[in-house]
């Protein structure tokens, strides 16, 4: 008899890839501030957890396809595909388009979502081992 665990810690895990990778692209960001015509890129958070989150479902369901180009297999698709370029407030005369301030900022943002996601997850199995010690 399962518990489930996967449909409870799947969405968590995803968006801790998510926020991880994001990490990455941010970090890369801020490195190349000097760059000359370097383009700050970012991704869209929601809109790929939210695609990961429609493609799981599509995948538990009954459907089946004949063609392997049909509906792509949940983590095949590739995240630089969705990378978008930061619009910047103010243009650099070298083409450079990183704000280091908002850089920061959304680095720190991500660094607490991501923090956020672990201590929910370890509060989740910190509930379970209680369940099961019967406490």
């Amino acid at each position: 008899m399962g518990f489930g665990l996967d449909a409870t810690f799947s969405q968590h895990e995803r968006a801790l890839n998510l926020y991880a990778e994001r990490s990455e692209i941010l970090a890369n960001n801020l490195v190349n501030s000097d760059t000359p015509g370097f383009q700050a890129r970012d991704l869209d958070f929601k809109a790929i957890l939210s695609n990961a989150s429609a493609e799981n479902d599509l995948s538990q369901s009954a459907l089946k396809t004949t063609h392997s180009g049909h509906i792509q297999e949940y983590g095949t698709s590739n995240l630089s595909d969705q990378l978008l370029y930061r619009v910047p407030m103010q243009a650099a005369i070298d083409g450079n388009t990183v704000d280091g301030e908002v850089e920061k900022t959304q680095f720190s943002e991500n660094s607490i979502r991501y923090m956020a996601t672990l201590n929910f997850i370890n509060h989740e199995f910190t509930k379970l081992k209680m369940v099961m010690n019967n406490q």
